[in-house]
């Protein structure tokens, strides 16, 4: 029984973190499809890499929580 929660929790935080790596690919196409300056270009995408940085973390404490599940269940 715990394990089942543990698999699907860690699914659902790494669907989490896909869905917020899919959000920083769409940001990245749109920034570069608006044709904005370099200055300000820069400065948007400091915050898009630290989003991805997060959402990569997230996904991968997904993964590594349902292989966990997977491994110890009994």
């Amino acid at each position: 029984m715990i394990f089942e929660i543990l698999i699907w929790s860690g699914a659902a935080i790494s669907i989490a973190g896909l869905a917020a790596i899919l959000w920083c690919i769409l940001t990245v196409v749109r920034l570069k499809r608006a044709g904005i300056g370099d200055a300000e270009m820069r400065q948007r995408m400091k915050t898009v890499v630290v989003v991805n940085m997060a959402a990569l973390a997230l996904s991968v404490s997904g993964l590594i929580l349902v292989v966990l599940a997977v491994v110890f269940r009994p």
